[in-house]
């Protein structure tokens, strides 16, 4: 061999299949004679090739599959017959074996026919045993493999598409993302960027429920249609058009490769809207329906199938959120602001129990004598990550997955333990009662009586120093439970007050009905006053329409407390309608328990 005491290398299967000691042909001899018999009368094609890699010998096998005479191959070159030479890996592996350092090659090669037609074929080369005069060589077979092959590729048909709507299926699409976001891909030219318009059927589950799967089915497969032309048609005079998938359900996508920017992604989600708008007619059913549509457009440098896919399914959420029958182009903003909410929204109960909240005080004056009356608690959310947060970052959150319950019960313990301090450090001035906002889910899924009555027993405070504050679509619809507990709160002493007044149902008629003491007037009021002393004249709507709600509110025995005030002659104008209470930033902003000490005397 080669002077070494080394043996051949292993066998080399460039089709990745593992070669065993089985796998090498025993040593092919050229004699004796019945072997040779063998070799001709052989249905596979195969061929003797000496140590240039020159054919010796071909049995007819081998001729017919290359449609030429056996004899006529003797000279010629094995590698030129089957292919050997056009790629770098296979061409070193068949000199290798020539040379007696590797034990075997396999590949896969496509040939063609001298009449036209190709075939796939599997080709092996392995080392036969020195003949009488000591020249060794290989033997070369070649099995057709063309039938097995298209098999595959049908196995793999139809393991990659649908089979209602013959799309491509998510499988598949993955597998194509996933190859476009490749760096090969994107920097071989082209824009280097991709889009991705990720579609769903609005309310389809109606058309299964009520039609059955079958028409179901047909509108998927007639929707695949209208997707695929549309399609077509964004891809007239480009390399490639957009990739239509289908990846479950109702949900489809296209991918579009190379895209030029978000117009393109625009233009082609608008074609997707007004194609599926058009009316269907399935076996008989006429029937409309309407598509919401996320796009995403981006460069593929630094995004991943997986953050693509994410962003798309966000930006579908969007599109339904805001009314269906839309696209909507994905905001980084706006993600930005989703992710947040879901941050906070993971983290809500455990910083209830680690003590991140602490509560605020806004004073509420009398407008008559400027006295500080009450206070009106304010939960501030001391977040590690996000800093100070304001209740309209987290209340919705609360009230959403319940939280809204123990949050609401530590405000009404620490609040009213508050207001008891105040009254223990001045004793000979009048209290100040402190006003709580309540939650509508607290009452249904609490005992809101009952964690009034105890938190009152325990801090010692006058239940008539408490109140209580509902907006106003939460109080006037307010029936069964939620009543009875408001009207077992009023009887206990606690004053009931409806905010943000004028804003909700407004049903005037239905106070008379409910036990509340205090209506608190929406800021939008009071702004129309603001304009009063400043050289521009006031509005006389503004003030006949809330002395009239004062005057109302007298008559039914509620005071009237006017929010957002922040100017002496909002406060003047509010004064002299009658306004009981005001409450805004003229007075003061919301400030710590200590603050409000020293504004207990406080005059407007």
């Amino acid at each position: 061999m080669n002077g070494t005491s080394e043996g051949p290398a292993p066998a080399a299967d460039l089709d990745g299949a593992a070669v065993t000691e089985s796998d090498i042909a025993t040593p092919f001899r050229t004699e004796p004679p019945s072997h040779r018999a063998a070799f001709a009368a052989a249905p596979l094609a195969m061929a003797v090739v000496d140590r240039e890699g020159t054919v010796v010998d071909a049995n007819p096998a081998f001729g017919e599959l290359l449609g030429a005479v056996p004899e006529e191959l003797a000279g010629t070159p094995a590698a030129d017959l089957v292919d050997l030479a056009s790629d770098a890996r296979t061409w070193h592996s068949y000199r290798e074996v020539l040379r007696g350092r590797q034990a075997k090659l396999r590949c896969k090669r496509r040939l063609k026919h001298p009449d036209g037609h190709s075939m796939w074929a599997q080709i092996t080369v392995t080392p036969l045993a020195a003949d009488a005069h000591g020249s060794p060589g290989v033997l070369l077979s070649v099995a057709d493999i063309t039938a097995r092959r298209e098999l595959q590729a049908r196995l793999r048909h139809l393991q990659m598409h649908d089979p209602v709507t013959r799309l491509p299926n998510r499988t598949l699409f993955f597998e194509r993302l996933t190859a476009a976001l490749e760096p090969e891909s994107y920097e071989q030219g082209g824009t280097g960027r991709i889009g991705l318009c990720y579609l769903d059927l609005d309310g389809f589950q109606a058309v299964n429920d009520t039609l059955g799967h079958r028409v179901g089915d047909r509108l998927l497969a007639a929707v695949a249609e209208r997707l695929t032309r549309c399609s077509d048609e964004a891809g007239h005079g480009r390399a490639t058009a957009p990739l239509v998938a289908r990846l479950g359900g109702d949900e489809f996508a296209l991918l579009v490769e190379d895209s030029t920017g978000t117009e393109q992604l625009a233009d082609l989600a608008e074609s997707l809207l007004k194609a599926i708008q058009a009316p269907f007619d399935l076996s008989g059913h006429r029937m409309s329906v309407s598509a919401s549509i996320g796009v995403v457009e981006r460069r593929a440098e630094g995004t991943s199938a997986t953050g693509l896919m994410q962003a798309a399914d966000t930006t579908l959420y969007w599109a339904k959120a805001d009314g269906r029958d839309r696209w909507t182009l994905f905001d980084p903003e706006r993600n930005a602001h989703r992710m947040t909410r879901q941050a906070l929204a993971s983290t809500l109960r455990p910083a209830i129990e680690r003590g991140e909240f602490q509560l605020e005080y806004q004073p509420l004056v009398g407008m008559e004598d400027g006295r500080l009356r009450g206070v009106e608690a304010l939960v501030r959310w001391n977040h590690p990550q996000f800093g100070m947060l304001t209740p309209n970052r987290f209340i919705a959150l609360a009230e959403e997955d319940g939280s809204i319950v123990p949050l609401g019960r530590w405000i009404l313990a620490t609040a009213c333990r508050q207001a008891r301090q105040w009254q223990l450090d001045r004793p000979d001035e009048p209290p100040i009662f402190v006003s709580v906002n309540v939650a509508v889910r607290q009452v249904w899924d609490s005992d809101l009586v009952a964690d009034v009555a105890q938190t009152l027993a325990e801090t010692g405070l006058a239940p008539h120093l408490l109140q209580l504050e509902l907006t106003e679509s939460a109080v006037m619809g307010s029936a069964g439970r939620p009543l009875q507990a408001l009207q077992a709160l009023s009887d206990m002493g606690v004053g009931i007050a409806i905010d943000d007044f004028g804003t909700g149902y407004s049903n005037l008629a239905y106070l008379s009905r409910l036990p509340v003491s205090v209506l608190k007037l929406d800021g939008s009021f009071v702004r129309g006053f603001q304009y009063e002393g400043e050289g521009v004249p006031p509005n006389p709507a503004d003030e006949i329409v809330v002395e009239a709600m004062i005057q109302l509110a007298h008559r039914l025995g509620l005071t009237v407390t006017a929010e957002c005030v922040e100017t002496s002659a909002q406060a003047s104008r509010l004064r002299r309608i009658g306004c009981d209470t005001g409450q805004g930033w003229l007075y003061s902003r919301p400030v710590s328990p200590d603050r409000i000490s020293g504004l207990m005397r406080v005059k407007a």
